[in-house]
């Protein structure tokens, strides 16, 4: 007998929904819901597909959210097989999603169809939380819903995300929290002249390149019981005209952090600028925070996630809060607690993404779990 969610991942991954184009995707995932009592609100926003589906009134509410886009597929000629025809080879289920995070959002749907078959009057609500726009810029997906909830006052108090969160075998590592993104764009000022003349003009490289060897070496926290240190890291950097006898009047960087809970965005932008005034830099900064540090600490989800990978998968799972952000900093405002539950992030965005044929079936039980510890115990 093939397994159901196996199936409803295989159905989904044939959608070609290059992000933000949906592709068809949650009408799919919306009929399946709709058949068991959830009713379908759709939050579309500039051509991004958004659904909030809600089975019950009742507190607690548990979310489940994901995304059904997908990044491109690059050169097609790479693939083993087409990366929308899914297929199964050597134990494993091929096709662009498998990882990210298409198999998340299978169990999340089947493991509910499991959880309400068996348990038709369970105490408390369901909802899921569905975006076509997650891959991309981001500004019309998620984002859009959580306002939406957040404008008519409705919390959240439980949510996982089946992003692809393990690392050699499903349940080995999960997400509790992410880091927080802020970016900057420096533009360091100097005085443009003839290069035989350094005298006339003054050069911004040679001014900030001090400041920037200790931004470089700067300890900006030691982090805390879940988080990694603070880093601060250079993306870009540009100065001169390309010419070599001019001294350039500018230099651009950009930079980023990646933070924890134990910094804070003004705290960070503070200590900056204290050490490029300290080198008696000209200069000007356009900050970005791209989203703010989030964290679920021990507490009954996270406890029912050990124990339900323990039980599914006989593993003992990692907490853990590393990697790039999410679309949890979306939620995690709303919500009481979120974790990040997935398959193998090994293959993700890559060509020939792929995951274990029986992830989809362990991460459906997975779910299925929890959802019986947290609403029925």
């Amino acid at each position: 007998m093939t397994d159901p969610t196996l199936e409803l991942a295989r159905r989904i991954m044939a959608c070609p929904s290059v992000t933000p184009d949906d592709a068809g995707c949650m009408d799919i995932l919306g009929a399946r819901l709709a058949a068991i009592g959830f009713s379908l609100e759709w939050l579309d926003r500039n051509g991004t597909r958004n659904l909030w589906a809600r089975r019950g009134t009742a507190a607690p509410l548990f979310v489940f959210a994901g995304h059904t886009d997908v990044v491109p597929t690059g050169p097609l000629e790479k693939w083993t097989s087409p990366p929308f025809s899914p297929e199964i080879r050597d134990g494993k289920l091929y096709g662009r999603g498998a990882a990210d995070m298409k198999t998340g959002v299978a169990a999340a749907v089947t493991a509910v169809e499991a959880f309400v078959a068996a348990h038709p009057e369970h105490p408390g609500s369901l909802a899921f939380l569905l975006t076509s726009d997650e891959e991309g810029d981001a500004n019309d997906g998620t984002v859009a819903v959580t306002e939406a909830l957040q404008a008519r006052g409705e919390r959240l108090d439980y949510c996982i995300i089946g992003e692809p969160t393990s690392v050699d075998t499903l349940g080995d590592m999960i997400k509790n929290g992410r880091r927080g993104s802020l970016s900057g764009v420096l533009l360091v000022k100097g005085i443009q002249c003839h290069i035989a003349y350094p005298e006339k003009g003054r050069n911004p490289i040679h001014q900030a390149a001090p400041a920037i060897a200790e931004l470089a070496a700067t300890e900006w926290d030691q982090g805390n019981e879940y988080f990694p240190p603070t880093t601060w890291q250079i993306s870009n950097i540009h100065g001169g005209t390309g010419a070599t006898n001019v001294i350039p009047g500018q230099l651009e960087i950009k930079f980023n952090f990646r933070f924890s809970t134990a910094s804070t965005p003004e705290g960070l932008q503070q200590r900056l600028c204290a050490i490029l005034d300290k080198y008696g830099l000209e200069y000007e900064i356009k900050w970005t925070l791209g989203a703010r540090p989030f964290l679920t600490g021990r507490g009954p989800l996270a406890d029912a996630a050990v124990e339900a990978i323990r039980t599914v998968c006989g593993i003992e799972t990692e907490l853990s809060t590393t990697g790039g952000t999410s679309d949890g900093r979306f939620i995690a405002p709303i919500c009481g607690q979120l974790l990040e539950i997935g398959p193998s992030n090994a293959t993700s965005h890559k060509i020939d993404e792929c995951i274990a044929v029986d992830a989809p079936a362990q991460l459906s039980a997975i779910y299925r779990r929890i959802l019986e510890k947290i609403l029925l115990a």
